[in-house]
Formats: structure tokens, C-alpha cells, sequence
């Protein structure tokens, strides 16, 4: 029953790593980030407003019908 235990402990534990100081340099440009365009996802969210006839929706509840 240990080694089953173990074993599922050191695989929860194999992908977490810790990242250096000198790597969050890379870790922090503005290409690694979601939206590192700004123009360019004002614009589809312009565009999808535009199709759904509906505006908000983007990071907060409920998509502008009023169906919070």
C-alpha cells in the first residue's frame, strides 16, 4: 500500500518546478503573455460583438442578454 502511495506522490510532485530569477526575464515578455496585442484583441472582440450582437462576456459573468 506504500509504494502505490509513493509512487502517486512523486508523479503529483514531477511537473512542479520552481523558475530562477534569471529565467522570469523570459518568462515575463510580452510575447509568453495572452494577449500581447492589444490592438489586435480589441478587434476581435469588436468583431465577435459585432456577430453575436452582444457586447461584454470577456472576463466577468453573463454575456450581455441580461442571464447573469
Amino acid at each position: 500500500m506504500r509504494i502505490p502511495l509513493i509512487l502517486l506522490t512523486l508523479l503529483l510532485f514531477a511537473g512542479c518546478s520552481s523558475v530562477q530569477p534569471h529565467q522570469r526575464e523570459i518568462l515575463s515578455k510580452q510575447i509568453m503573455q495572452f494577449d500581447h496585442d492589444k490592438s489586435e484583441t480589441a478587434a476581435k472582440e469588436h468583431f465577435h460583438n459585432s456577430l453575436e450582437a452582444s457586447s461584454g462576456g470577456f472576463g466577468v459573468g453573463g454575456g450581455g442578454c441580461g442571464c447573469n
